[in-house]
Formats: C-alpha cells, structure tokens, sequence
C-alpha cells in the first residue's frame, strides 16, 4: 500500500521547469522554438494572401451578379437609397458586409476541413 501512495505522489508532483536558456542567441533559439513563431508568421502571411485571393473573388466575381437587380446592372458601389429627402450610398457598406460574410464563411469551411482531417 505505500508503495502505491508513493506512486499516486509522484503522479501529483509538478515536473520541474526546464533549465533559463543562458546568453541572448539562447533565449532567442527558446523563444522561436516555444511560442511556434515560424508557424505563426506564415499563418498570418496566408492569412493576408487567403484575405485578398476572397476579396477578389467577391468584388470581380460575386458583386456583379449581386449588382445585376440591385442597381440596374451598376456598379453596387453606387447604390444609394433616398429617404426622406437624404441620400444615403450603402453601396460600400454593401460590399463591406457581403466580402465579411463570404471571408466568414470560407474561414469556416477551412477550420471545418482541418478538424476533419486532424490538421492542428
């Protein structure tokens, strides 16, 4: 029975923290190596290319048939709706908010797809 308390002990007794990494090209090696900053820094850069690759998508592809019954074949970016006597041009924000959920949902569809095939 006391040998396996001492077991339970050990199980419940915090490993000791690794060793400071001593001089500065060290620390350095440790940091990139602990926090993964390689892998972050060409997330964020697809992440900038994905962006602008749906960006384009949306206002050379998807816009203009959106546009179509909107404005009379227009440009949407020129859409405006009068009310009141005061012109309002929603158009941009149109655009704005049609690029957001289209970015929104191929954001989804990639995390979906990583999920499935266990891509961390």
């Amino acid at each position: 029975m006391l040998v396996e308390l001492r077991k339970i002990r050990e199980l419940l007794t915090p490993a000791l923290a690794a060793p400071t990494p001593k001089g500065m090209s060290a620390e350095f090696k440790a940091f990139l190596t602990n926090y993964k900053v390689l892998g972050l820094a060409v997330a964020f850069i697809l992440g900038l290319y994905l962006g602008a690759l749906v960006q384009s998508l949306v206002k050379d592809l998807i816009l203009p048939i959106i546009g179509i019954p909107l404005s009379g074949g227009g440009d949407l970016s020129t859409y405006t709706v009068i009310f009141d006597n005061q012109l309002f041009h929603i158009g941009d924000f149109l655009i704005a908010v049609i690029t957001f959920i289209i970015v929104a949902f191929v954001i989804f569809l990639i995390v979906k797809l990583a999920k499935r095939y266990k891509v961390d």
